[in-house]
């Protein structure tokens, strides 16, 4: 006989090892994917309407910064900074990554 019952079961267990790998592999894929679509992109998707925000402050615009101080953008020439006036004769620059929350235009007093 020229092949052992020994070598020919090695032989059977090598071709299904790929296999085997695969299916112990494919649940680690699996997480990876819902983390991709639960996490990531909706984070992706939140920076990209924050850089959005930022880009689209503009003169008149009501702001909140992070520190909670809320005022009215009096410049936005420069593109790291705006002047926002939070009193009456009281200006202050503030840096654009510090803005959370624009209100939009402020109303005309009557």
């Amino acid at each position: 006989m020229f092949v052992t019952p020994a070598f020919a079961q090695a032989a059977g267990a090598a071709a299904g090892g790929m296999n085997d790998i695969l299916v112990q592999i494919a649940p680690f894929g699996i997480v990876l994917i819902i983390f991709y679509f639960l996490l990531l992109r909706p984070q992706q998707r939140r920076a990209k309407e924050n850089a959005e925000m930022l880009a689209k402050i503009a003169r008149g615009d009501t702001i909140v910064t992070s520190g909670g101080i809320v005022g009215k953008v009096t410049k936005d020439n420069d593109p790291g900074e705006v002047e926002v006036e939070i009193a009456p004769n009281v200006k202050v620059r503030v840096l654009r990554q510090m803005v959370v929350e624009v209100r939009g235009k402020t109303a005309a007093k009557a």
